[in-house]
């Protein structure tokens, strides 16, 4: 369905399953639902001086009993299902109280988990009453629509993100705080959060950064105040987010209508090899980049091979690919010819993987 049916870059404002279910289906590419927990608190929490603490106490938090609490998390996973698109993936965050449901039935709907990321907070709220252990974490299930479903993974950006090393499942980042938690005065005249669970933005930049490219459509049925949207305009992303609380809508926009979207430079993400353009080798022979009848190198210089004009080599008692005669004339059953063979430029050793990577950035330009 064309983009032109979906509210872009909007909060619609109404029940999260009803205005699903009227969306396009297979429209949408990345889900991110910070549901209500549900956590029902039997009494206000107090801290050592006896100053209440500052929880989750609103009427949305407030669903009933496990059977009502399950059928609504059915009925909005449901929903989310419906506007995936097959190749699309779903984050949904919670607690203790709330997530062992929520992923009994993502799975009981044929949801496939690719993921459980648990958030480390460096600053959690500690357990005042000193009968449990902190709760120091809160949970991410990241899923495909289905077990054999194709799903953007940015492996190499995360790995980037990460200093150079593999992304790990376990999150260390702090709570929202500061400058970036919204502030409301109360009816005393004093500043207070805006929203009790606003998620902080570095969590939403990893899930974004992770699951999607610039120009993908992000849905957020859980909108809040719109840490989802302000996220994905900054990276490039289009969101669509549902809230039905009107105070949180009008915080929402406000906050993203802030926001500045990096230029398209900026937001191009590190590719995986196996994400980039195949190059064969005889192209660089068809382009010029290497000539027939010019010698190839290892790095030592130790072994020789001659280009063809169709692309394979020839040494002294082989000939074939670049990575056939390679490993012959090592003797090793492989060889990845494209780091083993250099060439001489201006006088310097050339890897040829350096010239097949200047193809491969002119066939992304193009």
């Amino acid at each position: 369905m064309p983009d032109q049916y979906l509210p872009l870059d909007r909060i619609v404002v109404g029940d999260c399953i009803e205005i699903m279910n009227g969306l396009p289906p297979g429209s949408v590419d990345l889900v991110f639902a910070d549901p209500p927990y549900n956590l029902q608190l039997a009494q206000d929490l107090l801290r050592p001086n006896n100053s209440r603490v500052d929880g989750v106490d609103e009427a949305w938090d407030k669903i009933g009993d496990f059977r009502a609490y399950d059928d609504f998390t059915r009925s909005w996973l449901t929903a989310a299902r419906r506007v995936l698109k097959d190749d699309g993936t779903l984050w949904v965050i919670g607690t203790y109280h709330n997530i062992f449901r929520v992923g009994t039935i993502l799975q009981d709907l044929g949801f496939w988990v690719l993921n459980d990321v648990v958030w480390r907070k460096t600053n959690p709220m500690p357990n005042f009453r000193g009968r449990r252990f902190t709760n120091a974490h809160e949970t991410l299930i990241w899923c495909a629509r289905d077990k054999s479903a194709r799903y953007t993974f940015n492996y190499e950006a995360m790995k980037a993100l990460n200093d150079d090393l593999q992304m790990r499942s376990d999150w260390l980042l702090p709570l929202c705080g500061g400058s970036e938690r919204l502030k409301q005065i109360d009816q005393d005249g004093k500043p207070k959060k805006a929203h009790p669970t606003q998620k902080p933005e570095a969590l939403l930049h990893r899930v974004v950064l992770a699951a999607s490219r610039p120009g993908d459509v992000i849905l957020d049925p859980f909108f809040g105040t719109g840490t989802t949207g302000a996220v994905a305009k900054r990276l490039g992303r289009h969101f669509i987010g549902v809230e039905r609380e009107h105070n949180y809508v009008e915080l929402a926009r406000e906050r993203i209508a802030e926001v500045k979207t990096g230029d398209s430079s900026a937001l191009v993400t590190t590719q995986s090899r196996r994400s980039e353009p195949r190059v064969p080798f005889g192209t660089l022979v068809e382009r010029g980049l290497i000539q027939p009848g010019e010698v190839m190198f290892d790095p030592q210089r130790r072994w020789t091979a001659k280009v063809r004009a169709d692309g394979s080599v020839i040494s002294a008692d082989s000939r074939g690919s670049i990575h056939a005669v390679g490993a012959a004339v090592q003797g090793a059953p492989a060889c990845n010819g494209w780091a083993f063979w250099h060439v001489v430029r201006n006088g310097t050793m050339v890897s040829i993987d350096v010239l097949r990577a200047q193809v491969r950035a002119e066939m992304s330009q193009a």
